[in-house]
């Protein structure tokens, strides 16, 4: 998060989920399904970003392979790790900027809500549950 912030030289990048009332320009979804290296092993960062832009429409999808050689110490490979995610990060922030500050979305005309007070209320009158949300079970192992 840090890293694509300073490329893109802003403060408004945020970790989903954002705070009510935020409306991205872009938001990113990003897996990285692997980053790993071995003692006589390059580091490996395997990785897909896609990009969707206020309307909901994907501008971008992407899939990253990187590499980085290093001396084989422990030391080392997690340098070599993190020079893989700066990398990461730069792409990303190339993608990025094109979508940064797209123009805002019009809003429709709105009709007189006088017909609508009455299924408002019949609303508010039923309890209010929280909606489930799946949790996320696909477990990764990396090693550092």
């Amino acid at each position: 998060l840090r890293q694509v912030a300073g490329h893109l030289d802003s403060q408004r990048v945020v970790l989903a989920p954002a705070t009510v009332g935020f409306t991205p320009d872009v938001q990113v979804l990003l897996t990285i399904t692997r980053l790993d290296s071995g003692e006589s092993q390059p580091a490996i960062l395997d990785a897909q970003w896609r990009l969707i832009d206020r309307r909901g429409q994907v501008r971008d999808n992407r899939i990253i392979h990187l590499q980085e050689q290093h001396a084989g110490g422990t030391a080392a490979q997690v340098q070599a790790q993190g020079v893989l995610l700066q990398r990461l990060a730069a792409q990303l922030s190339v993608a990025l900027k094109p979508l940064a500050n797209q123009p805002p979305i019009a809003e429709a005309p709105r009709k007189p809500a006088a017909k609508a007070a009455a299924p408002a209320a019949e609303k508010d009158k039923q309890p209010k549950i929280p909606m489930a949300a799946p949790i996320r079970t696909d477990m990764e192992v990396f090693r550092f």
